[in-house]
C-alpha cells in the first residue's frame, strides 16, 4: 500500500526516477530503444550511472516501467472518464473524449510503444505486451459493462454479445488514434464524440 505520508527522503526518490524516466522516453523517442545506452539516460538525467542502476537493474527493467506506468496513468484517466455522471451515452462520449486527450498529451509515450514493442525481438517484449494485454482485457470488461447496462435499460438492441459491443467500440476510437499518430496533418481526432458514436449507433445506410 502506498505511503499517505511519504517522508522528504521518500518524495525526492520519487522525484529522482521520474527525471530519469522522463531522460529515458526523450532518449527513446529521438534515437530508438535499441540506440540508447544507460550511460547516456543516466547522463541526460544528471544522474550517476550507479544511482541510475539503483532504481533499474537494467534498460529493459527501465523501459518496462517507463510504458507499464503510462498505461497504468492511462487507464486512470479512462476509470475516471466512464464513472462520470450521466447515462450509458454520456459516459461512452466521455471516454472518446478523454482518450483522445489522453493519446495527445502522451504522443511520445504512445508512439514509442507502437514503434518499438510492435516490431522488436528483445526478450522483454512479450512479458510486456502479456501485461499490457492483461491491463487492456480487464478495461474492456468494464466498458462491456457500460453496454450490458444499456441493452437492460433498453437504450441499446442487443445486437451482440456487450464484450464484443466494447471490442468494436475501443478499436474503433484506436482506428481514429492510429491514423492521427501516422499523420497528424491529414487525420485529426474528433472534437464531437459524437462523430465516432454515430459509426457505431447510426451506420452508413441512409434510412
Amino acid at each position: 500500500m502506498m505511503n499517505q505520508n511519504p517522508t522528504r527522503r521518500e518524495r525526492e526518490k520519487v522525484r529522482q526516477r521520474q527525471e530519469m524516466l522522463a531522460a529515458a522516453l526523450a532518449l527513446f523517442s529521438e534515437k530508438g530503444y535499441l540506440n540508447v545506452s544507460m550511460h547516456e539516460i543516466a547522463a541526460k538525467s544528471e544522474f550517476a550511472i550507479g544511482t541510475l542502476y539503483k532504481f533499474f537493474s537494467s534498460k529493459e527493467e527501465l523501459y518496462r516501467a517507463l510504458i507499464l506506468e503510462q498505461s497504468d496513468r492511462f487507464l486512470a484517466t479512462l476509470s475516471k472518464a466512464i464513472e462520470s455522471p450521466g447515462d450509458e451515452i454520456a459516459k461512452l462520449r466521455q471516454y472518446v473524449k478523454a482518450k483522445g486527450e489522453e493519446f495527445r498529451d502522451n504522443a511520445a509515450t504512445i508512439r514509442l510503444y507502437f514503434t518499438e514493442t510492435r516490431g522488436a525481438s528483445f526478450n522483454i517484449m512479450a512479458g510486456l505486451d502479456q501485461d499490457i494485454r492483461n491491463r487492456r482485457e480487464t478495461f474492456l470488461h468494464r466498458i462491456a459493462d457500460i453496454f450490458e447496462s444499456g441493452i437492460h435499460t433498453g437504450r441499446f438492441q442487443r445486437i451482440a454479445d456487450p464484450y464484443i459491443l466494447a471490442v468494436v467500440f475501443d478499436n474503433l476510437c484506436n482506428s481514429f488514434l492510429f491514423l492521427w499518430l501516422e499523420n497528424p496533418d491529414k487525420y485529426s481526432y474528433p472534437e464531437n464524440p459524437d462523430i465516432i458514436l454515430n459509426i457505431l449507433f447510426k451506420g452508413l445506410i441512409q434510412p
